[in-house]
């Protein structure tokens, strides 16, 4: 069970009545409390590795008696979590899934106020990194896996925590693939990405492309004798911005969202060794956002076929020139529907449908795409991930729990 509860979470507020399993309006309960600060303790940054996070709730789980499989990542560094709260009959297929990432992103070059792996009570709200973007949603399902023992469930309730979300869902892709080889068949899955509670249907692709272009060092004075790979990648650059301006002049649109359309842009850059050597290397990495309309597959073929017409061009001048592209992640979007599994489960516990779609990806895509209606819905505002001091409101987790707990009680037989 969580350990006793950090000194730094003493003043926060707690429900009103001792032992009452209902939530004040503006507090969870303790232990939501407890297993949030032990998760947001653990630097869980995603070039490192998840497993003592993971290590720590496959035993926590299994005390309780409750089957947890760990499912490691090709390097053994890293793992997924799928954990299942069994029907009251014994059966383990078909039900819903709580899923959310376990990975942060990095506190590199960022100014806390506290450190960010300390958590902090103050001022109504959870800080600490991950407290927002994702701990926070999984300490609420963890601290009511007793209550989900304790019910008559007529479905099981699964859990599934991933690893490297913020590098390109590389978890996800897997976990779906675990909980198909589980023979699981949920019907719906809930990813408790920070939505502020409300219910969102629809996000854009992420994708993430590598380029490198390759050309031949020389010392400056001798430029003729040579091959500059970053002024050759320029050209390849600006192909891809006027790309992203011609989904903004011409579209297609989806106006629900912001940035109604597709996006494509070179958000990082490297090469050259020296001012007075001519570069032989330049890579860069590309980000592109698609909205249903465009095919983000397709947009990967127009990439390919810049970096060839490239590579032809630099080989005419130089034989040692090349340009080619690396697919380093394709996060599928996601168009769920109103009257779908997911969303329909969402707005009977309560939640309420946002008419918004988001930029930012999660996993749902990828649950939708393996058969498995998702919608997100979880505490927390995204405007609050990523940077420094991230915090999560504790009325937002007291909401997310009120959800849960309304999703026992849905699934319990009377």
């Amino acid at each position: 069970m969580p350990a006793p509860p950090d000194p730094a979470l003493r003043d926060a507020p707690r429900s009103d009545t001792p032992g009452d399993n209902t939530p004040a309006d503006d507090a969870p309960r303790a232990a939501v409390l407890e297993w949030a600060t032990r998760l947001v303790s653990i630097d869980t940054t995603s070039r490192d590795s998840n497993l003592p996070l993971i290590e720590l709730v496959a035993a926590e789980l299994r005390a309780l008696g409750v089957t947890a499989h760990v499912r490691p990542d090709p390097t053994g560094e890293k793992a997924n979590l799928i954990a299942t709260i069994p029907a009251s009959d014994g059966r383990v297929t078909g039900g819903v899934v709580l899923s959310g990432h376990t990975d942060v992103v990095p506190v590199d070059g960022q100014t806390w106020t506290t450190p960010p792996f300390e958590p902090r009570v103050r001022d109504g709200r959870l800080y600490g990194r991950g407290a927002c973007d994702m701990k926070g949603f999984l300490a609420v399902a963890l601290a009511l896996v007793p209550d989900m023992q304790a019910a008559s469930l007529h479905e099981p309730i699964h859990l599934a925590f991933s690893y490297d979300e913020e590098v390109g869902c590389l978890g996800g892709e897997q976990i779906v693939k675990d909980i198909a080889e589980l023979g699981l068949h949920p019907r719906a899955a809930l990813i408790g990405e920070p939505t502020s509670m409300r219910v969102i249907l629809a996000h854009k692709s992420v994708n993430v492309a590598e380029i490198v272009v390759t050309g031949l060092a020389a010392h400056s004075s001798r430029k003729p004798y040579a091959l500059n790979a970053i002024e050759h990648a320029a050209t390849l650059i600006d192909r891809i911005r006027a790309l992203g301006e011609r989904y903004e002049k011409q579209g297609p649109y989806d106006p629900a969202y912001d940035v109604a359309h597709s996006t494509i842009g070179v958000n990082q850059i490297s090469g050259g060794i020296a001012f007075n050597t001519v570069a032989d290397r330049c890579a860069m990495a590309c980000d592109f956002r698609t909205i249903a309309a465009d095919d983000p597959h397709d947009v990967v073929d127009e990439l390919r076929r810049y970096a060839a017409e490239l590579d032809r061009d630099m080989k005419q001048l130089n034989p040692a020139g090349s340009a080619t592209v690396t697919i380093g992640a394709m996060t599928p979007g996601l168009e769920s529907t109103a009257d779908g599994p997911a969303a329909r489960l969402a707005l009977e516990l309560g939640a309420s449908l946002s008419e918004e779609k988001v930029a930012y990806g999660t996993e749902a895509g990828q649950f939708s795409e393996a058969g498995i209606d998702a919608v997100v819905v979880g505490p927390g505002d995204i405007a609050q991930a990523h940077g420094p001091d991230e915090f999560v409101e504790l009325r937002q987790l007291a909401a997310c729990e009120e959800l849960i707990s309304r999703l026992i009680r849905h699934l319990s037989r009377g």
